[in-house]
């Protein structure tokens, strides 16, 4: 099976903000919990949040960008195997063997699973093989909510996030909530959840944002009210704004004047 190199490649992006309140949230995370859900709808900052926290604080990460054809658990785990590979060389031989055992090694596998010890082995062969490399390291899947109605995302994370060693830090980024079963693993401290109300922006996180493109504090305040703090509405607004400044500031450098009456030339 041929991989695609982008999809388990840690993006390059830099975030025009520093959100340290939940930069702290997750530092505190990779010591009390198993993992995070980063949770929100297109536009929120998920995906720039968890740049930016690898960015700055994770010496080894694993990233794996979650297409909706992942939804064959042979195709998911080749390329969770080799995202950790990407940071891990030789990683995977536990996890790669009992998948060719369990489904072969021909094709992209099927997306059902006939048996839940496949989806269940599969887990603990992926565990045995991170613990025998007792390092750090946060392995981020996005867009895991493309995937929710596969049969065997429940029984595969249900199973695999309570036996997560305490080097590995999970990181999980999607759309839409988790299923129910998956959701409950908070009440057992394995799963921490960073929801979309969480997310929004504040008051100066959106005076930072907006200073940086030379607007001030008072137009901040107003795109926050009228954007909820939605980071992709921010940007657009910043950008508008920092747009319609550089027109206003060009009409007047052309503005000359002539016996005491401005024109335009």
């Amino acid at each position: 099976m041929k991989l695609i190199a982008s999809k388990i490649t840690i993006p390059t992006e830099t975030p025009s903000v520093c959100r340290q309140g939940l930069l702290d949230t997750l530092r505190e995370n990779l010591k009390s919990c198993h993992a995070t859900v980063i949770n929100g709808r297109a536009g929120t900052g998920k995906t720039m949040l968890a740049i930016d926290f690898v960015q700055r604080y994770v010496r080894r990460a694993a990233w794996y960008k979650v297409d909706a054809p992942d939804t064959s658990l042979p195709v998911f785990i080749e390329y969770l195997v080799a995202s950790v590979a990407c940071v891990r060389p030789g990683f995977g031989r536990q996890t790669l063997e009992r998948q060719a055992r369990s489904f072969g090694t021909g094709g992209n596998g099927r997306a059902g699973v006939g048996c839940e010890s496949d989806v269940t082995g599969l887990a603990e062969a992926f565990v045995y093989d991170l613990e025998r490399q007792a390092e750090p390291l946060v392995l981020v899947i996005d867009d895991l909510h493309l995937i929710y109605d596969a049969d065997w995302v429940i029984p595969f994370f249900h199973h695999l996030l309570p036996l997560l060693p305490a080097e590995t830090h999970m990181l999980i980024l999607g759309r839409g909530l988790l299923p129910a079963p998956m959701l409950r693993l908070r009440s057992k401290q394995h799963l921490f959840v960073i929801t979309e109300q969480m997310l929004a922006f504040t008051q100066t996180e959106a005076e930072e944002l907006f200073s940086g493109y030379g607007i001030g504090a008072e137009e901040a305040r107003s795109a926050l009210l009228r954007t909820g703090g939605r980071a992709a509405g921010l940007h657009a607004a910043a950008i508008r704004a920092f747009v319609d400044s550089g027109a206003q500031g060009s009409a007047q450098s052309r503005a000359v004047h002539s016996n005491g009456k401005p024109y335009l030339i």
